[in-house]
Parts: C-alpha cells; structure tokens; sequence
C-alpha cells in the first residue's frame, strides 16, 4: 500500500533545527497542491489569490483570497487548489515551544493548549472580512519578509509578530466566547506537572497507564489530581488518554498496511471493538471509513 500521508521531519538550518518556517506555496490550476501530511508545526497559510479545499482533521474547509487558515500542531491535512488560474499563499510554521518555554514568554502555557490539544471544533478559517482590516495580513507577511531577508535580528521579529498573531487570535476567540479550555486560577506549578502528564502519555500512550500512577508521578492525591485534570482538559484523564490513542492510530490508519485489530493493539487499546468504538465517539466515523477516506481524498 502507497503511503497516504507522511510524517513531515522538522524543517534544519544546516545541523539545528528551526523551530519556524515561511515561504510562498502557488501552484497553476486546480491540483493536489500538498499530500496528506502532519507535523508538530503550528501551520498558519495565508492565501494571496486563488481558491483551495483543505481537509483538516477529516473536515472539508474551503477558503481563498484574504482568508487565513490555522492548522493546529499534528492535525493531518492536505490541500487542493480549485481555481484555474494562479493559485498562491504564504505558509508560516512553527514550534509550539516557542509560545511558551521562557518564563517571561507573553503566552503562558494555558493560552497554547487550544493550539496543541487538536481541537477540531476550534475555529480553522478566518475570513477576509473578519482580517483584511486587521495586523493579520502586515504581520503574516512581515514574518515572510524577515524570514527570507534575514537581517540582524530576524528572529527576535519573527518571534514577536507570532505573540502578536496569537494574541489577536486568542483574543477574538475570547470576545466570541469560545470555551479554550483554559482555567486562569491553574497556577504555573499546576501546570508543569500537567505537561510532565502530557510528556509521559505522549511517550508511553500504548502501555496501562492510569490516573493513580500519574497522580503519584505528580505527587498528588489520586482525587486531586483527576479534579485537577478534568479542570484543566475539560474530559476526564481516561478519556484524554483515549483521546491521544485516537490520533496515533489515525497515523497509522494511513499510512500502514495494519489492520483494525492490529492498530489497536498497537495503540494502547485492549479490544478492538473499543477501539472502533472510542474512534466513532472522537471522530464520527469508522476507523475503516476513516482510512478510506484518506485514500479518497487523496487520490482525487
């Protein structure tokens, strides 16, 4: 089986590793301008001109000239242009880390959860009308300009112009309302001890793990701990667990000849009609539909 997405490596300049990225993507009528990928890139495409259909998270988005959309940090997606003509926009990615791993960072870690937790009901597209009269388009192309210039001082630019991207985003999601699963009175212990969670789910998600084991690696009560928890992420350790399961086996799903069982097992998951049952609550779809889906998609 032809792989139908890939895991894309980190962008290096020379030896290191960049933790952001820019550049113009066009492409001449309607094709498949990028495979189905993921990445651990936050991704932000602006569009210059043209039309295109992004499947995100086994979504259809369309968007084109002015709209800007945001790809969340290992989201699969790929994208196709639709117009005839010249279709163009600006890609800008970058690590995750970078909102958050100074202590005098402008973005506390709480404020890029809903940038990292792969919330598919978070808002994807933000229209022309919503941003042509914004900083977005000034800042989105001033990253490009900075990043390909390089002059002194680029990235100390770059990095300011992301917070300032964020905080407009964060703040309009916050006049909207939008539930960002963020709890202002989580104080920077708490969530340091949340992410040491976080790391050691991501590196063990296909073992036993439980709320007790991870309450007392916290040094936490087993009671505190899963209030805490259930505060913070909005769902329960349990199914946040299954959550991250979930969007290993989609990788898996497309891009392995593994069969149901198979992936299941290999995830973490002890049966496989829980697997296809927990996939269906996440996803609204079958794994098996889910993977034809992909191959669907990408093929046309």
């Amino acid at each position: 089986m032809e792989h139908d997405y890939y895991v894309e490596p980190r962008d290096m300049y020379g030896d290191e590793p960049l933790q952001f990225n820019a550049h113009i993507q066009d492409a001449e009528g309607a094709q498949l301008m990028v495979q189905a990928h993921i990445h651990n890139y936050i991704e932000i495409i602006y569009a210059i001109t043209g039309k295109y259909r992004i499947l995100l998270n086994n979504k259809d988005h369309y968007f084109g000239e002015g709209d800007m959309v945001l790809i969340n940090s290992n989201e699969i997606h790929n994208i196709f242009s639709l117009s005839p003509n010249l279709n163009r926009y600006v890609v800008i990615k970058f690590e995750p880390e970078m909102l958050y791993t100074t202590t005098q960072s402008l973005f506390e870690m709480k404020y890029v959860m809903p940038f990292i937790l792969n919330e598919s009901t978070h808002q994807k597209i933000f229209g022309k009308e919503e941003i042509e009269k914004t900083i977005i388009p000034d800042i989105i192309h001033g990253i490009n300009r900075e990043f390909h210039h390089k002059q002194y001082g680029y990235e100390l630019a770059i990095r300011a112009n992301i917070y300032n991207l964020f905080l407009f985003i964060l703040r309009r999601w916050n006049e909207q309302n939008v539930d960002l699963n963020i709890d202002e009175e989580i104080n920077k212990d708490m969530v340091k001890r949340i992410q040491n969670v976080f790391d050691y789910i991501e590196n063990n998600y296909q073992n036993d793990i439980t709320a007790l084991e991870m309450a007392q690696r916290s040094n936490l009560s087993y009671s505190y701990f899963s209030r805490l928890f259930t505060r913070i992420m909005k769902r329960s350790f349990r199914e946040y667990l299954n959550y991250v399961r979930i969007t290993k086996a989609e990788r898996l799903l497309t891009s392995t000849d593994l069969n149901i069982t198979e992936i299941a097992m290999q995830v973490g998951f002890s049966t496989s009609s829980y697997f296809i049952q927990q996939f269906k609550q996440y996803k609204d779809i079958s794994p098996k539909q889910y993977q034809l889906r992909y191959q669907i998609k990408s093929i046309n």
